[in-house]
C-alpha cells in the first residue's frame, strides 16, 4: 500500500491509473477506522482495479460548537487497517494541502439539507459537497463509496453527482453494527459505560418503527411518535430528532407509499448519535443504496 499526502503527487498518480484504464474505488473518510469504513473499503476492492481511501478531517463541515478539535485521530492503526482492507492508496492530506488559499468559490446545497441532521447544522453540507468535489477531482475515481449510517450525506452525495454530472457510480453500504445493534461510530467511545447500555435503544426504537410499517402503519406521525417514546423511555439522551420522510429526495410523507427513510439522533454528553433504516413502501430494510442513472 501507498501512502500520499500530497494533492500534486496525488493526482499525478490518478493521472497515469487513468491512462493506463484502471478502475478506481474512493472511499473518503476522516479516519479512526472501524468495521464500517473497512466493509467499504473492501466492497470497493472487489469491484474495482485500484482502490483509494483518504483520511482528512474537513473543518468546513464542522459547525462552531461542534467536535472538530476532538475529532479522534489514529493515523498508525488506520494504516495498519487499511492495508488489511486491501487498499492500494491511502491519501492522507493536511489542510493546507487541501485549503491551501482562500476558497474563492462557495459551494451550497439547494435541497436534502433541511431535515435530518442538515436542519440543525447548518453549513455542515456545504463543507461536505466542498471537500468531495476536491476530492473528486484530484482522484477521478469510478466509484465511490459511502456509508449508509449517514444516509443524508449519501442523499447529498447522489445529488452533487448529478447535478454537475460527475462520471462517478455512487454506493451506500449498509450500516455496520455492534453485535447489540449499536450502529458503529468514531464517537461511540465518547459514551460512558451507562450511556454505552443506553445507546442500542436507538436502534431497537427505529426497529419498532419499522415494524409498525411492515405490519400496515402508513402514517409517518404515528410511527415518529412511537420511536420517540420508545428512546425517551430507554435513554438518558436528548432527542435531536426523529424523522420519517422520502429517500433519497428526504422530503415530507403524508403516507408511507414510496421508499423512505426512518432516522434519529440522540444527543448524549460528549457524543452525538445517529443511525436509520431504509424502508421500502412496504417496510421492508434495503440494505445498499445504488445511484440511479443520470
Amino acid at each position: 500500500m501507498e501512502i500520499i499526502r500530497s494533492v500534486e503527487t496525488m493526482k499525478n498518480q490518478c493521472h497515469d491509473l487513468m491512462k493506463r484504464d484502471k478502475q478506481v474505488g474512493f472511499v473518503a473518510t476522516m479516519g479512526f477506522f472501524h468495521e464500517g469504513h473497512l466493509n467499504l473499503m473492501t466492497r470497493a476492492k472487489m469491484e474495482n482495479n485500484i482502490v483509494v481511501a483518504s483520511i482528512f478531517v474537513n473543518p468546513l463541515q464542522f459547525g462552531p460548537n461542534e467536535d472538530y478539535e476532538n475529532y479522534p485521530p489514529d493515523e498508525e492503526q488506520d494504516i495498519i487497517l487499511a492495508k488489511q482492507a486491501g487498499v492500494d492508496i491511502l491519501f492522507i492530506p493536511t489542510e493546507r494541502d487541501m485549503y491551501p488559499n482562500q476558497m474563492l468559490i462557495s459551494m451550497s446545497v439547494e435541497a436534502r439539507t433541511d431535515v435530518l441532521c442538515g436542519r440543525t447544522r447548518p453549513g455542515h453540507f456545504d463543507g461536505v459537497i466542498t471537500v468531495l468535489t476536491k476530492l473528486f477531482h484530484i482522484i477521478q475515481p469510478n466509484r465511490t463509496y459511502f456509508g449508509l449510517k449517514d444516509a443524508q450525506q449519501v442523499a447529498v452525495v447522489d445529488a452533487l453527482i448529478t447535478s454537475l454530472n460527475f462520471p462517478i457510480e455512487l454506493i451506500g453500504i449498509e450500516t455496520a453494527r455492534e453485535d447489540d445493534g449499536l450502529a458503529k461510530s468514531s464517537r461511540n467511545v465518547h459514551l460512558s459505560n451507562e450511556e454505552r447500555k443506553e445507546a442500542v435503544w436507538i436502534y431497537k426504537a427505529l426497529m419498532k418503527g419499522q415494524q409498525l410499517v411492515v405490519d400496515g402503519e402508513k402514517n409517518p406521525a404515528m410511527i415518529v411518535k412511537e420511536v420517540k417514546n420508545t428512546i425517551s423511555k430507554h435513554t438518558s439522551g436528548t432527542i435531536d430528532y426523529v424523522e420519517l420522510v422520502s429517500y433519497p429526495r428526504l422530503t415530507s410523507l403524508s403516507a408511507i407509499d414510496e421508499q423512505s427513510i426512518l432516522a434519529a439522533a440522540v444527543n448524549f454528553k460528549k457524543a452525538r448519535l445517529i443511525d436509520n433504516l431504509l424502508l421500502d413502501k412496504n417496510g421492508e430494510m434495503l440494505n445498499q443504496y445504488l445511484q440511479e442513472e443520470n
